[in-house]
């Protein structure tokens, strides 16, 4: 039992590299976002949204979001806009994960391995609901953050609209985000970014 948990505590401790993981989204205070802050607030959205989402396992949905982006605590977040063909952001992380489990045991590591690859394939109504509502949390910390002034707030409009048109929920959510997202956009040209 000692080891299981040495190397539980080792898996963290390398796991905790997230929170210095920065993506491309900007808090309202103007500091850049953490991997590790977009996946609590995925969560957080993914908790509150329980009880609509009837028939949906939400244990498993938590576990989905909070196992998305945990490989970027190896090579990091490449954003949306920097993605170009030919690039498999997926295997990336997917590779990134294995290399970052490594020091956990092999029950463990393979129920992480497994969560990111049902949250890749989008195969289970929980893995399409994590994969929407990221898109969803993402854009809405666009929409919120005190970005830089050139901004593309079109490029915010039109991100990952496939996966958040892919259950009502979701669809009904992006309505909310894109609404939040043509204020800032309206906010930003009055400033003049």
């Amino acid at each position: 039992m000692t080891t299981r948990l040495g190397d539980i505590i080792t898996f963290l401790q390398r796991a905790e590299r997230l929170k210095d993981t920065l993506r491309s989204g900007h808090t309202a205070a103007g500091r850049p976002e953490s991997t590790a802050e977009h996946s609590w607030r995925l969560c957080l959205l993914a908790l509150l949204l329980a009880e609509d989402m009837p028939g949906v396992d939400r244990l498993r949905l938590l576990e989905l979001c909070i196992v998305h982006d945990l490989g970027e605590a190896v090579s990091g977040d490449i954003p949306a806009t920097e993605q170009r063909p030919g690039l498999n952001k997926a295997a990336q992380e997917r590779a990134d994960l294995e290399h970052l489990a490594a020091p956990l045991p092999a029950d463990l590591r393979e129920r992480l391995l497994a969560l990111q690859d049902e949250y890749d394939a989008a195969a289970t109504p929980e893995a399409v609901l994590a994969k929407g509502l990221d898109k969803i949390e993402t854009v809405l910390q666009h929409a919120t953050g005190a970005n830089p002034p050139d901004f593309d707030y079109d490029f915010n409009l039109a991100y990952g609209q496939a996966r958040t048109a892919a259950h009502p929920l979701l669809a009904a959510l992006r309505a909310l985000a894109d609404r939040e997202t043509e204020a800032a956009k309206a906010r930003a040209l009055t400033r003049g970014g």
